[in-house]
C-alpha cells in the first residue's frame, strides 16, 4: 500500500528536523536512523531541495541559512584539490595537456609522476614550482594579456604537431545541455585540438560553482565528455544527471587534503 500523504509529510518533516539540528549530513546516516532505504532520503531530499529547506550536495545535506556566495578561500581549497586528485592520475612518462585553466595550472606542483611533459598554453606556467622530473613545454602564440595566456594560429599550429596521453582542462562552465563552455572565444580552439590530439583519457577540472553552469561558447559538446573531475559542493541533482549519462565522476572532498607524504 502506498504511503498516505501525511506519512510522507512526517517523514521528511524528521529529515528537515535531522539537518536543522545537525547542520550537515550524509544521506546513509538518516537511512540509518530513521531505518528507511537511502533511495527514500534522496528522493525526500530533493524535495526538500526543491522548497529551498535544505541544500544538497554529493552524498549529503546542509542546512539553508543564509544564501551567500562562497568564500574565495573555500573555492580555492575545492580547486586545490581537484588540481592534487588530477596529479594523481599523471603517471611516469605521460606527456599532458593542461590548458589555460587556473584549476589544472594547479596541477603541477603535485605531480610526483617521473619524466612527465606538461604541454600548455598557459603562460603563468612559467612561475609555478614543479619536480625536478617534470618539464613545460609552452604551446607559444599571442599573449592574451589579462589572463596571461597563449591563444592564436600560432599556438594551434604547435598543437597539431603533438599529441599527449591524457589532457585536463578547466572551463567557465559545465552543463549537460552545452558541455564545457568558456567566456574566452580565443580559447576555444585550442581546447577543442587538446581534447582531439589525446591518445588516452582527457579530464574536465571543474569545481561546484562551475557545474551546471553555461558560458557563451562551447568548448567540447556533450556527446565528447567522458571524465569529470569536481568537488563535494557540487549540487547532488547534477552530478546524478551526469552519471545516468555515463559519464565517470570523480567527486573530491571540499576540506583541506594532508600529502601523502
Amino acid at each position: 500500500m502506498k504511503n498516505s500523504r501525511q506519512t510522507i509529510e512526517a517523514r521528511r518533516n524528521k529529515i528537515l528536523a535531522i539537518v536543522r539540528k545537525t547542520g550537515d549530513i550524509r544521506v546513509k546516516d538518516i537511512a540509518r536512523h530513521l531505518h528507511i532505504s537511502e533511495i527514500t532520503v534522496r528522493r525526500d531530499m530533493q524535495f526538500l531541495e526543491d522548497k529551498h529547506y535544505v541544500e544538497r550536495y554529493y552524498g549529503g545535506a546542509r542546512v539553508v541559512t543564509e544564501k551567500k556566495a562562497p568564500s574565495k578561500e573555500y573555492i580555492t581549497v575545492c580547486r586545490e584539490n581537484i588540481a592534487r586528485f588530477a596529479a594523481g592520475l599523471v603517471e611516469d612518462g605521460d606527456t599532458i595537456f593542461i590548458n589555460t585553466s587556473s584549476t589544472a595550472l594547479m596541477m603541477i606542483p603535485f605531480i610526483k609522476a617521473k619524466n612527465v611533459t606538461v604541454i600548455t598554453n598557459n603562460g603563468n606556467a612559467v612561475n609555478m614550482p614543479k619536480g625536478h622530473r617534470v618539464r613545460v613545454l609552452l604551446t607559444g602564440g599571442e599573449l592574451y594579456n589579462i589572463k596571461g595566456t597563449m591563444v592564436g594560429d600560432f599556438a594551434l599550429e604547435n598543437l597539431a604537431r603533438v599529441t599527449a596521453k591524457k589532457a585536463f582542462v578547466g572551463c567557465s562552465g559545465l552543463s549537460m545541455q552545452n558541455g564545457m563552455t568558456t567566456e574566452i572565444l580565443e580559447e576555444v580552439n585550442l581546447n577543442r585540438a587538446m581534447v582531439q590530439r589525446v591518445v588516452g583519457k582527457t579530464y574536465i577540472l571543474a569545481d561546484h560553482t562551475k557545474l551546471g553552469k553555461n558560458s557563451s561558447f562551447v568548448s567540447v559538446p556533450v556527446d565528447a565528455i567522458e571524465n569529470v573531475i569536481t568537488d563535494a559542493g557540487a549540487p547532488a541533482s547534477v552530478i546524478e544527471a551526469m552519471k545516468r549519462s555515463g559519464l565517470n565522476v570523480d567527486v573530491v572532498p571540499t576540506s583541506p587534503m594532508e600529502d601523502d607524504e
